[in-house]
Formats: structure tokens, sequence, C-alpha cells
């Protein structure tokens, strides 16, 4: 499988539930803030320490409950990934104020603790660009994610689009493009999973890529791949410019 090669643009002008315990039907010492004073927070899980971070679910649901369904319906790296409150709320119906939590919680690992950007991580292949997105082969949903390179194929930024079926009127250009702009990408990669674990390439995924790949040509950044992700496999959308 061949590497991607950048362009120079330069111009003059399902239904297969477990049952999550609560936390009062724990006893007393599996309870995560307890486990977290007694074992360390190295002991918990990242369901249990979410839990943590929420405090307490909501009159529906219960925050084991919650925090164990966030983490499988978005995923942990996207949700780590996602900056908007907003988003988090409408996407998996939590309240708002849910939402702004769990996004304080990540901004500031990031801040204290990661890197401005992903560091050292180089997709220069469709091969490498699955094995950094393969976590999305797992989820339930279906999730469009772009990930956002700089001329040394690095990875700047990357982010969940959007969440739910696949259709050219949900995955807008302007939607796709904008953080290219905002973190000064020349490249993009862009993906979405099939829970199914199918990889047939369907009308809309035609419509959708070619429409990137256009749009990517009239602003000068390249429009490098559109990745279909199943059950630990993938295949690459054509595409004509």
């Amino acid at each position: 499988m061949s590497n991607y090669t950048l362009k120079d643009h330069d111009f003059v002008l399902n239904s297969d539930k477990k049952y999550v315990l609560k936390v009062k039907e724990l006893e007393i010492k599996d309870r995560p803030r307890e486990k977290m004073m007694t074992s360390g927070p190295e002991e918990l899980s990242v369901p249990e320490l979410l839990s943590i971070v929420l405090s307490v679910g909501t009159k529906k649901e219960e925050v084991s409950v919650m925090s164990a369904r966030l983490l499988k319906e978005y995923g942990e790296k996207t949700l780590v990934n996602q900056r908007d409150p907003k988003i988090i709320s409408k996407e998996l119906d939590i309240p708002i104020v849910k939402a702004c939590q769990i996004v304080a919680c990540f901004e500031l690992g990031r801040r204290f603790y990661e890197k401005k950007s992903n560091g050292s991580i180089v997709v220069k292949s469709a091969k490498q660009a699955f094995e950094y997105l393969k976590d999305m082969s797992a989820l339930p949903k279906e999730h469009f994610r772009g990930l956002y390179l700089n001329s040394q194929y690095k990875i700047v930024h990357d982010e969940v689009i959007s969440i739910g079926s696949l259709t050219a009127s949900i995955v807008h250009p302007r939607e796709v493009f904008k953080p290219a702009l905002e973190y000064s990408a020349v490249a993009i990669i862009v993906a979405h999973n099939h829970p199914s674990g199918a990889l047939k390439i369907t009308e809309a995924d035609l419509e959708v890529t070619q429409k990137l790949a256009e749009a990517g040509q009239i602003l000068g950044i390249d429009f490098l791949d559109h990745l279909v992700i199943g059950k630990n496999k993938f295949v690459s959308i054509p595409f004509k410019i």
C-alpha cells in the first residue's frame, strides 16, 4: 500500500447490554471514592475515575451506569479529544453541567501533562492512519472523524466531526475543513466506522468523499484519504481530483 504524497499548493495571491452495578449496590470498599482512598487512583478503571469526576448521576441514570455508557458510546479517545460540551451533551443525552465537567477534566490533563499537539505521531499511509484510528472499530455508533496533519505528516489535531449515520447533509465541507484552518494543517484524513463491521462502500460514502476532495482542492489543503473502519479492518474510499 503506497504512502500519502502531499502536493504543493503555493501560489501568488447493539442490543447486547451488560448490567453495570450501581455505586450503592457495591460493597463500601469497592466504591470508586473509597477504592481511590485505600488503593490509589491507579487501581481504578476508566469508568470508575469518570464516576468520581461526575460525582452523581441524574434521575434517570445512576452515575456508574452513565460513566460506562458514555465511554462505550463515545469511545475513550474521542471523549478525551472533544472540547465542546454542547456536542457531548447533545450526542450522549446528558445535562450540560455533566458535559462541562468531562471537558474540564480532560482539559486539565492536556494542560498539565500533554504536549500541545500529538507530537511525533506521523501518518504517511492508510495503514498508519488505521493503526491510529482502529479504536473506532469497537464503537456502537457511527463516528466521523478527522485527522489534521502538518507538512511533516505529523498529527496536529484530531477531531470527532459528527456522530450518527453518514450523509452528505450532515458532513459538510465547512465543518471538516474549519479545524484545518484553525490548526494550520496542510492535509487531512477522514474516517468513519461501520458498527456492523461490514466494509461495504455506500453511495453516501462516495458522495461525501468526492465533495471533500473537491473542497480541499479549492482551499489548497490536501485531502489524503477517507477510511471506512470495520472490525479490525479498513478500506479507502476512491475519489477523483
